[in-house]
């Protein structure tokens, strides 16, 4: 998808590392840092997206509804797709995310919903990672498009 009508649906925040997912209405980008208040960031891995989508795909093969928060993912996406996006550049709102890499799932999944892990393996449906290269404010209900 192009990201025409893209949407952030949801932000969690985590105060410390294996904390819990807080969701949050808005959020600041901070560039080469990652998101304010969040326990990850510096590296490359500064905020981590998931796409809407491939998440209701995962979980519908395994027949149940999972709350997205469990993924423990930044940002809730939908309507563009995160497939095999690394290097491409990502405008959440007035940010710019370079996208680094997949996030592969973890074990952590597999508490949440058993065989989550397995059905968040191919096509990136565990989402993406990358870099703030143009800060801001971010909130839920804003635009998402990719920089061509």
């Amino acid at each position: 998808m192009s990201g025409n009508g893209a949407r952030v649906e949801a932000i969690w925040l985590k105060a410390g590392r294996r904390g819990r997912m807080e969701p949050v209405d808005t959020a600041n980008m901070v560039k080469d840092v990652g998101l304010e208040g969040n326990a990850d960031r510096g590296g490359y891995r500064q905020v981590t997206m998931l796409d809407a989508d491939a998440w209701e795909t995962a979980t519908g093969e395994l027949g149940m509804e999972v709350d997205p928060a469990s993924r423990r993912a930044n940002l809730l996406v939908r309507g563009i797709d995160l497939t095999e996006t690394t290097g491409r550049v990502l405008r959440v709102a007035d940010c710019r995310v370079e996208i680094r890499g997949e996030t592969l799932p973890c074990d952590r999944m597999d508490a949440a919903a058993e065989g989550l892990k397995v059905a968040l393996g191919p096509n990136w449906r565990a989402g993406a990672y990358g870099m703030v290269i143009e800060g801001g404010r971010v909130s839920v209900g804003d635009t998402v498009t990719w920089d061509e």
